[in-house]
């Protein structure tokens, strides 16, 4: 399956990154169940790798309990593809923002077929550059009653960004009720020589403290984490940054949270 994006990623280019190679990146991290997130195959490629996780998913022992699935809210037929991936185990749905084309959250179709995931009562992960930040606002207060997830900490430009700029962006979206953030990503945004604890600390804390412990998930962000580090080295960052807290806490942002977002049995 063909990823043009990650042509100039070295590390991720041409390497297929298989369910057993994630076994074992995760092996020993006590991460014992995992939501597919799309990865963003050439058109349209992407309806081949939903049905693909999905049997992946039913396998015998699988780790895969469902997955946030690519989708395109700008078409024409958008429900019609949600129809026809209504019987597989799609837990969400996401659109990479940062690598659409220009303009496609303007499109007319856009929110109005975002608005119609409420009555799928299907969640929308939301990928987008830190300096897309208001945009995505405008979505998701366009769209009152769907439920939204916010990846990697809105993308923190950590190499060389403004940190103030990036907090009062993130302080104004988590004003939104109905907006999550997933706590995922920010290692892969730092240079290979400040992929560190300390480094990530700051946007992590942060970010936690706009949304508060119901409204954070834990993500892994593998393969894309092997850019910088690896999954091992982010869930003991994450354990580290997490270790004085309340446990109940911890649990939340781990699991409880995204078994209630994304419509999970309880783990």
């Amino acid at each position: 399956m063909a990823y043009s994006w990650t042509n100039d990623v070295p590390c991720l280019h041409g390497n297929p990154y298989r369910y057993s190679e994630y076994l074992a990146a995760s092996e020993g991290t006590g991460i014992t169940a995992t939501i597919f997130m799309e990865c963003t195959p050439d058109d349209p490629l992407w309806m081949e790798e939903t049905k693909f996780v999905d049997e992946l998913s039913h396998e015998p022992g699988s780790l895969i309990q469902g997955q946030i699935a690519n989708c395109r809210p700008e078409s024409d037929d958008f429900n019609e593809y949600l129809d026809s991936i209504s019987d597989l185990r799609i837990q969400g749905l996401r659109r990479i923002l940062h690598v659409a084309p220009e303009g496609t959250s303007d499109h007319p179709n856009f929110v109005p077929n975002l608005r119609s995931l409420e009555k799928r009562n299907l969640p929308f992960d939301l990928c987008v550059f830190e300096k897309q930040l208001p945009m995505a606002e405008r979505i998701t207060k366009d769209c009152p009653n769907v439920q939204f997830v916010l990846n990697h900490c809105g993308v923190p430009e950590i190499q060389d960004g403004d940190f103030e700029s990036w907090k009062k962006s993130m302080r104004s979206i988590s004003e939104v009720d109905n907006v999550a953030c997933k706590i995922s990503g920010v290692l892969a945004y730092c240079s290979e020589d400040n992929a560190n604890t300390e480094t990530i600390r700051p946007y992590i804390e942060y970010a936690i403290e706009c949304f508060g412990w119901d409204r954070v998930v834990w993500g892994s962000d593998w393969p894309v984490v092997t850019m910088t580090s690896s999954l091992k080295n982010w869930v003991a960052a994450t354990r580290e940054i997490l270790s004085s807290e309340d446990p109940e806490n911890q649990a939340k942002l781990l699991h409880k949270n995204a078994e209630r977002i994304y419509h999970l049995k309880a783990l």
